[in-house]
């Protein structure tokens, strides 16, 4: 529609996987899959419903009569009563025990567990299968010198490779807490209007064992390992700020990965993927503007401040529970989920094919090197006899006139030549051009890179080998 609001996240950034897994549709999907369950494990407990009531119910989950819905809710403004009165319609056999004993965070609270929990396998696909784009990258690039760079001045080399290692450690930080959180969220369950599930145990007699045997057969039925033991009348509000802190953290390594590229780009070392016919600028055709990157930050950016949303929530929750929490928390998760995909979509269509200017790299350690070089020049000057201090001296005054001369003249660094050229050093112009090859700088960054795809990367990759071979596709 083009005459109302619609989301960029689903219009620009998120993938369809994503946008349907917050949608109308698998939410009252949801719904009424969480209603089959409860009759299901009811009946087997012992009440009074019945298989062909229970087939009813399952014949109609996918079919949702809307239009009844959306009418029944003008008049009662109820969301979930209105889509137990549709269901009803459509189930009139079974109208009778639909939401048997439930409150409405039954449906509401444990569909949002069930998308979060789906949802976070989709961010978790994408995660593992850009690690293993970076950790190619890292490979290939490890023995290529290049600046290092610390207060963004430059400092010792490093290689190209290794600094990928450093985005790719950011991931697996990340994809650390993603397991831990997956593997210990928990399911609301079959707790009642305010958790103390008093209606339950009115429906099954008192019989307590019953109670907390469906309570466990419905989390298990819905494909959860564990329910919480205790809850208001929601889970606790503190989950969605656990899960929307992990998206911020995820966000925070793409972010970071984002600023380095653009920077990168801006010295024309690396950049990310150009299409032929993409546009950089409307007025100035020849630019190459890293925007790509630059949307990972503005979506990361987002999704970081939106972490703020569920944390207040969670903190100003009264009692067994007050409502404050809901319209907040419809917009703040699902867009949370919505925008991390497509900052991981971006993330993935770069580091799957990032361009490397080797020459430009080259010849920028070249010009800072000759700086870095002296103390091993002056080292080996020593060892042929020279005067470390009058050799100290010498190089300062060389240095000092080449950084001028790079600095307010714009000509090359000339240092190592000065060096050469001056008999004080007593070494031979073969003699000083072997201490400054750059792969002499960069120490155990190439065995760094192999030991850490090796023993970091490749174990992560092996254990999720399901996951890899993702192509996503970016919409703008």
């Amino acid at each position: 529609m083009r005459d109302c609001y619609s989301t960029p996240l689903n219009t620009r950034y998120a993938s369809k996987e994503m946008s349907y897994l917050f949608s109308e549709d698998m939410k009252f999907k949801t719904w009424r899959k969480l209603w089959v369950a409860l009759a299901e494990c009811e009946k087997e407990l012992g009440l009074n419903i019945t298989e062909e009531q229970i087939d009813e119910l399952k014949s109609n989950v996918e079919n949702i009569n809307y239009e009844v819905a959306e009418e029944k809710e003008k008049e009662i403004r109820h969301d979930v009563m209105s889509h137990v009165f549709a269901y009803g319609t459509q189930c009139p056999k079974a109208k009778g025990i639909i939401h048997l004993g439930a409150t409405s965070c039954y449906v509401g609270d444990n569909t949002d567990l069930i998308i979060m929990k789906e949802a976070l396998v989709v961010i978790k696909k994408k995660i593992i299968n850009i690690i293993c784009e970076l950790s190619k990258f890292a490979l290939k690039y490890k023995d290529l010198p290049t600046l290092g760079f610390t207060h963004l001045q430059p400092a010792q080399l490093t290689t190209v490779g290794k600094r990928a290692t450093l985005w790719i450690q950011d991931l697996t930080m990340d994809l650390e807490k993603m397991d831990f959180l997956m593997e210990n969220l928990r399911f609301r369950g079959v707790k009642g209007t305010t958790g103390t599930q008093a209606s339950f145990m009115e429906l099954f007699d008192g019989d307590e064992k019953k109670v907390k045997t469906l309570d466990k057969m419905v989390t298990e039925k819905m494909g959860f390992k564990k329910e919480f033991m205790v809850t208001g009348q929601t889970y606790s509000r503190k989950v969605d700020s656990i899960i929307l802190n992990t998206l911020s953290e995820i966000a925070q390594s793409a972010y970071k990965f984002s600023n380095d590229l653009r920077l990168l780009q801006s010295m024309k070392e690396v950049e990310e993927p150009f299409e032929k016919n993409q546009v950089g600028s409307s007025a100035m055709a020849y630019k190459r503007n890293p925007m790509r990157s630059e949307r990972i930050g503005a979506l990361a950016r987002y999704i970081i401040v939106n972490s703020l949303n569920p944390a207040i929530t969670a903190s100003t929750q009264w009692f067994e529970r007050t409502l404050d929490d809901s319209a907040n928390k419809r917009i703040a998760v699902s867009e949370a989920f919505l925008a991390l995909d497509g900052v991981l979509n971006l993330y993935l269509n770069i580091s799957s094919n990032m361009v490397v200017y080797d020459k430009v790299i080259q010849s920028h350690v070249l010009r800072e090197l000759p700086f870095m070089a002296t103390e091993n020049i002056l080292m080996e000057a020593v060892k042929k006899g020279g005067d470390r201090q009058e050799l100290h001296e010498r190089i300062r005054e060389h240095s000092m006139e080449a950084a001028r001369r790079v600095k307010a003249e714009g000509l090359d660094n000339d240092l190592i030549q000065r060096i050469i050229d001056d008999s004080s050093f007593n070494m031979s112009k073969e003699e000083i051009l072997s201490l400054i090859d750059p792969k002499k700088f960069i120490g155990r960054a190439p065995g760094q890179v192999k030991d850490f795809v090796e023993e970091v990367v490749n174990p992560i990759l092996e254990k999720n080998k399901e996951m890899v071979g993702l192509n996503v596709t970016i919409n703008v």
